[in-house]
């Protein structure tokens, strides 16, 4: 479009024709416009804006001009791939932690299941003092747990571990954790193999040796040479005060508690030992609170108390002339009378005899009381609580006699008089008739 006051313009080209606008008789080189036009299609995008805008030059002047932007080709826009590869990635991510998860749970579930179930037991020793953290290897040693680190983990976290009691335990693989832990805390031990083997009341060193080999398989041997080495006595307070007497048979006579007792196998002859003299010790503990001062006050020991009892264990049967037996043993001692106990005589002979010979009346040994006044060198048998008791605490009576009635019924007659002790022994022998 021309202006009046400006320079007259030749024209626009167009790239549509090959004519120049207001000089449509000149002749176009058409070199030069292929050259334009190949320019157009290479140039930078500023180029394609100068091409719309000499297109738009060709529209006659007379027409209202037109947007730049409108006449303008549109460009496509590449789409962003940015927010696809962030979701794979967080699902990937995800995966990954999940896969974790799962591993870990697996593990965690395969370590604390049941190992394989066996019909075979399988023993196992908790020790005195064990932590939960051994107890769990111990258990993984033998098969049955799975993992002992996360055996005491859970542990841990269930507060359990610490009321394990020690023993021996007989468990079965396949059990679960709470079965385990349970047999555990109830101390379900095994019983150990043991041996039984009761004492009789009045029983001697020697028949308790015999009875020991007939029936717990020990020694008599080796126990009586274990009944006379005092280093190996640890049971009984009461030895270590024992009289250094060489005239005692067995040292440990009488001290030897006759009661029935229980026992590993394999226990040596001295284990026996020591536990029947701890029982002695336990029995001892059963009297009155003041009993050592009433011992004392009668000018006793410990080891004459239970000569005493001896002599009234091997004297008497019935139990309520235990205490009676006993006053006639203490009224002859105070009077140093000798006691002519039969059962002391039957001690020597090392068996019992129905009825006693004159001649067996006179062998000579510390043990006669028919000889000898006062009392034996020691225990003639192992006495029971009940003669331990009488001993202890006689009768208060002014007997110095008695005589088995003969009747059958284990009882005796007593008398303060030598007369009236004859008296008796005829009643005696006149039950013997009938």
């Amino acid at each position: 479009m021309d202006r009046d006051d400006g320079p007259v313009s030749n024209g626009w080209k167009s790239i549509y024709g090959n004519k120049v606008s207001g000089d449509e008789d000149k002749p176009t080189d058409v070199s030069e416009t292929a050259a334009a036009t190949e320019t157009n299609k290479t140039s930078y995008p500023s180029r394609v804006a100068a091409s719309n805008r000499s297109a738009a030059s060709s529209v006659p002047s007379a027409q209202a001009p037109q947007s730049e932007t409108a006449r303008t080709t549109a460009v496509p826009v590449v789409g962003r791939r940015k927010p696809r590869v962030l979701l794979w990635s967080f699902l990937i991510a995800l995966g990954l932690v999940l896969s974790m998860v799962a591993g870990v749970l697996f593990y965690l579930w395969n370590g604390l299941r049941p190992t394989s179930t066996s019909a075979t037991p399988v023993q196992i020793t908790i020790s005195s003092g064990m932590r939960a953290k051994k107890v769990a290897e111990v258990l993984e040693q033998n098969g049955l747990i799975r993992s002992a680190f996360l055996f005491s983990g859970w542990l841990k976290l269930q507060g359990e571990g610490s009321r394990f009691q020690a023993g021996v335990y007989e468990l079965t693989p396949g059990m679960t954790r709470d079965q385990i832990v349970a047999k555990l805390n109830n101390g379900e031990i095994m019983a150990a193999a043991t041996i039984h083997f009761t004492i009789p009341e009045g029983f001697t060193v020697q028949q308790i040796a015999a009875r020991l080999a007939e029936t717990a398989g020990v020694n008599k041997a080796k126990f009586l040479e274990a009944a006379g080495q005092p280093a190996q006595w640890t049971g009984s307070m009461w030895t270590k005060t024992l009289p250094t007497d060489n005239n005692l048979r067995f040292p440990l006579e009488g001290y030897l508690f006759p009661e029935t007792y229980e026992m590993k196998r394999g226990s040596t002859e001295a284990d026996i030992i020591n536990r029947m003299l701890s029982e002695l010790d336990h029995k001892l503990d059963q009297l009155p609170e003041d009993w050592q001062s009433t011992l004392e006050e009668r000018g006793l020991t410990v080891h004459q108390l239970l000569t005493i009892a001896s002599l009234v264990e091997r004297e008497v049967v019935v139990d309520d002339e235990r205490p009676i037996v006993a006053s006639v043993i203490q009224n002859r001692l105070k009077k140093k009378m000798p006691l002519q106990i039969d059962a002391t005589i039957q001690y020597l002979l090392d068996k019992q005899k129905e009825r006693l010979l004159e001649v067996d009346l006179k062998v000579d040994s510390p043990y006669n009381t028919y000889l000898r006044a006062g009392l034996p060198p020691g225990p003639i048998a192992s006495p029971s609580f009940k003669s331990i008791e009488a001993a202890l605490f006689p009768e208060q009576t002014d007997y110095l006699y008695y005589v088995t009635k003969k009747d059958g019924t284990n009882t005796h007659l007593f008398a303060v008089t030598y007369k009236q002790h004859q008296k008796n022994i005829q009643l005696s022998e006149k039950n013997v008739k009938k």
